[in-house]
């Protein structure tokens, strides 16, 4: 299989490859699944570690150059420290960061850092013990924050940390969550609550959208700048320059970033595509059809084989996601099922 890569038929150039390790998962976020959960896929219908690895093989020969783990929620994959290492050992190397709950995370960030492991997102919607229980169902704040700082310790930095504000809950704590992220150096993410829930029942008008955000923060005394021109990442980013408590603050700017799908979609400039716990290839979050990968590769196809499926899928890709259209109709598969 020659050099070759992944652009698709707008032009757009595949460089993040985000590998969803498992549907399973430790918390039932409201705005995500119900409480009983979801029907899981079973251990036939996942890949496996050699399947991750090869797949991921032909992606990075194929140009990706950052490979994302998620979930659900990829601590509980058994094997992730072997994971990771085997996927920093690729060449060329790619960058690998996890994107987690963090309920695990203070056992096993030593671990992951051991294994090459360069950075981590955890996700933290509030810091209030009883609001984080009415969320997630689960009364499991205290091991967050404590895998956030296990994690900065480990040197998984920089730390981000992703929150999304909802309204009627958490809007009001935006302020206390910026806070407490410059006070610890993490950096901090606002992310707009996406249509992917299990029930369906997303409304563009109770969505919190990025400008009510930064205007909770403005208020609250924060002044932000913006940072630089962000190309094809996700997050607008800011330079938090003062605010009322930034004496306690852990470096003289802080940085936050706003992850604006809904209301700012940034489609035009992605390049991420994704590959589901149960082999498929979706170049869209939001797309509702997929590229089969599992398969072929069970059935014994050639990496040059795999290779054209993959870059005859790419030149697919979807313009956008297509939200403000009429005719949006939400993706089958909820966003714990496809990988965030």
């Amino acid at each position: 299989m020659g050099a070759a890569e992944l652009r698709d038929r707008f032009g757009r150039v595949a460089t993040d490859l985000r590998i969803s390790l498992t549907d399973l998962c430790s918390l039932r976020c409201t705005y995500c699944m119900p409480a009983e959960g979801l029907p899981w896929l079973a251990k036939a219908q996942r890949l496996t570690d050699d399947e991750f690895v090869r797949l991921a093989t032909l992606f990075v020969r194929l140009g990706i150059r950052s490979v994302r783990l998620t979930g659900g929620e990829p601590l509980v994959h058994p094997t992730l420290p072997e994971l990771v290492a085997r996927l920093t050992a690729l060449e060329p190397r790619p960058e690998i960061s996890l994107t987690t709950n963090g309920i695990t995370l203070d056992r096993q960030a030593p671990r992951l850092a051991a294994a090459g492991l360069d950075r981590i997102n955890v996700s933290v919607d509030t810091l209030d013990r009883a609001r984080f229980a009415e969320l997630t169902r689960r009364d499991r704040l205290p091991d967050v924050l404590a895998g956030v700082a296990a994690a900065a310790a480990a040197g998984l930095t920089p730390v981000k940390i992703n929150a999304v504000l909802v309204r009627g809950s958490n809007l009001p704590e935006a302020p206390a969550l910026l806070s407490w992220a410059l006070q610890h150096g993490y950096r901090l993410r606002f992310i707009e609550h996406m249509p992917l829930d299990a029930d369906h029942t997303w409304s563009r008008d109770e969505m919190v959208t990025a400008d009510e955000i930064t205007s909770v923060l403005l208020d609250a005394g924060y002044r932000l700048a913006a940072h630089e021109r962000r190309n094809s990442a996700p997050a607008e980013e800011f330079d938090v320059v003062d605010g009322p408590d930034r004496a306690s603050w852990a470096d003289p700017v802080g940085r936050l970033g706003i992850i604006a799908s809904v209301t700012r979609p940034f489609c035009r400039e992605c390049d991420r595509l994704r590959l589901t716990a149960d082999g498929q290839l979706r170049t869209c979050l939001f797309a509702r059809t997929e590229t089969d990968l599992r398969g072929p590769l069970r059935a014994g196809a050639t990496d040059d084989e795999l290779a054209t499926i993959i870059i005859d899928a790419v030149a697919q890709k979807q313009a956008g996601h297509g939200i403000d259209r009429i005719d949006f109709v939400q993706p089958d598969r909820t966003m714990s099922a496809i990988g965030g």
